[in-house]
């Protein structure tokens, strides 16, 4: 099992991954080029960990943070390294100059993970002299209060690098999903893209306003889906299971469907609407503080969560 990795950039994931691994006690190296980002780094991690800490998620943050080291040093960050997460740019090119960087300065069994959202791993490694190291391990943020992390291999990485990565996931208390083949987006955000797209249609459209959207979500299916997957749902929402549910609300789904249209939901006139209703119910000057309640009421449901299952 992983005793040490290293974590390729600062910024919020680079962080939110250090909190993962140092908490189940791996030892993590940090390294991102932009120095000031390095300099902030350790203690906007401890205040992470403070919070965990109020709710009873962490026992110790000292101890955890104690297992942090930032370096300005790439070769220093890898080595030793049995696994690096990578937290760089959403971009290709980058992506690309990034891993030719940790392939020359790397051991040859280290394994290089993304935590892209939505680029596949054969875009930027198939230049490389060994991609089948390399794959994408994609977290939700904040990945040490959302534990699900998408495994997505290209046709190129070694079947033994996948199974070395779902293990070291589940080694970190962490949900892990292997993604059968590449596909733009991966599962979660092709799924939250499809609720995304309708929401927005429907918001256009003037069928609902953004708050009374939200409120179907927050009030309706995100209290099933905290619990539960959508096909989950439907097999429990019918005597007789999913065939049964399908017979019952099929033909409706089936025909939504065919009422959607393919015009752009993203529209900058929709977003400029969306936006201005939105900033009704919350000032811009309010979202660093709402970010802030949203992330303490998850970590008060990861623990309602953790004491339920046990």
């Amino acid at each position: 099992m992983a005793t040490q990795v290293a974590v390729v950039g600062a910024g919020l994931i680079g962080r939110a991954w250090a909190i993962v691994f140092a908490r189940a006690g791996v030892r993590v190296r940090l390294y991102d080029v932009n120095t000031l980002q390095l300099n902030q780094v350790i203690s906007r991690i401890d205040e992470s960990l403070q919070d965990l800490h109020q709710v009873g998620l962490v026992d110790d943050p000292a101890a955890i943070l104690a297992r942090i080291e930032v370096t300005e040093n790439l070769v220093t960050a890898l080595a030793g390294a049995s696994y690096v997460q990578e937290c760089g740019p959403e971009n290709v090119a980058a992506k690309q100059a990034i891993y030719t960087q940790l392939e020359a300065a790397c051991a040859s069994g280290t394994i290089l993970a993304s935590s892209t959202s939505g680029i596949v791993a054969s875009l930027f490694t198939g230049h490389l002299r060994h991609p089948e190291r390399c794959l994408v391990a994609h977290p939700v943020n904040p990945p040490y209060l959302i534990p699900l992390i998408e495994v997505v291999p290209s046709s190129e990485t070694s079947p033994l690098v996948v199974e070395r990565t779902l293990a070291l996931m589940r080694q970190v208390s962490q949900e892990p999903i292997l993604v059968k083949k590449e596909i733009q987006g991966f599962i979660l955000n092709r799924l939250q893209g499809a609720l995304l797209n309708e929401a927005l249609r429907l918001f256009r459209d003037g069928y609902v306003s953004a708050e009374d959207l939200d409120k179907t979500v927050k009030h309706g299916l995100g209290l099933r889906w905290a619990l539960m997957g959508p096909f989950e749902t439907i097999d429990l929402n019918a005597p007789e299971g999913v065939v049964d549910y399908a017979g019952r609300y099929g033909p409706l789904y089936r025909d939504v469907d065919t009422q959607r249209s393919g015009d752009n939901p993203w529209a900058i006139e929709t977003l400029q609407q969306l936006d201005s209703e939105r900033r009704m119910v919350l000032p811009s000057s309010q979202l660093a503080e709402r970010q802030a309640w949203r992330d303490r009421r998850l970590m008060a449901l990861i623990a309602h969560k953790q004491k339920s299952d046990g």
